[in-house]
Order: structure tokens, then sequence, then C-alpha cells
């Protein structure tokens, strides 16, 4: 294996755990967004989301953890 292909495959295996991790944060964020609007729904306004972006946002888990 050439040097030009261990860099490349570093650089690779680098952005797949940088899309992992934006996946798990994405994931964690719509959650929290979810118990939010369950259990204080006022709390929506406070951070600028209206219900509508709030419901969207919530429907992009999977639909196995809505």
């Amino acid at each position: 294996m050439e040097p030009a292909d261990v860099s490349r495959r570093r650089y690779s295996l680098a952005t797949l755990r940088s899309m992992i991790a934006t996946w798990r944060e994405r994931t964690r964020y719509r959650w929290e967004l979810k118990r939010m609007a369950k259990d204080n729904p006022h709390l929506i306004d406070d951070i600028g989301l209206t219900r509508l972006q709030v419901e969207e946002e919530i429907a992009k888990l999977p639909f196995w953890q809505r």
C-alpha cells in the first residue's frame, strides 16, 4: 500500500467518524426537542422555534423512535 492510499483511508475514516458524530448530535437534539415539546411546550417559544418547526424536526427521527 502506498502512502497516498494510507492518507486517503485515514481521511475517509475521519470523515466517517465526523458524519457519525453529526448524526448522533442531531438525534440528541431531536430527542431534546421531543422531550421539551412534551414536558415544557412553553420553552419552544423561548428558543425561537415554532411548533410546526419542532414537529418537522421530530418527524426526522426514525419511526420507531417517535
